[in-house]
């Protein structure tokens, strides 16, 4: 008889992602899509871009005040958002 070594789905397209070298751009779109999520409506209201590169998150808010407190969050803002996906994707938020 013949064995075969059945794997969950999960676990074969986590493996494609990463040899094909989609999984970190994947995890990146994510942490983009879910900052809204995260944040609630009043910070989105006031964030106008987001974009990542080399690990660090820059994101463009238009009130000062708002831009000044979240730059004082910023540790907790980085373990919110790779929580959110699982995985240590940024390293480093930028507020301007």
């Amino acid at each position: 008889m013949f064995r075969r070594k059945v794997k969950p789905l999960t676990e074969v397209l986590g493996k494609v992602l990463r040899e094909g070298g989609f999984e970190s751009p994947l995890l990146q779109k994510r942490i983009i899509d879910g900052w809204d999520e995260i944040m609630g409506p009043t910070i989105t209201r006031y964030t106008q871009e987001k974009a990542i590169r080399n690990q660090t998150l820059f994101v463009k808010i238009s009130s000062p005040a708002l831009r000044q407190e979240l730059s004082m969050m910023r540790t907790q803002l980085i373990k919110r958002l790779n929580d959110h996906v699982g995985s240590f994707v940024i390293s480093e938020v930028r507020i301007y």
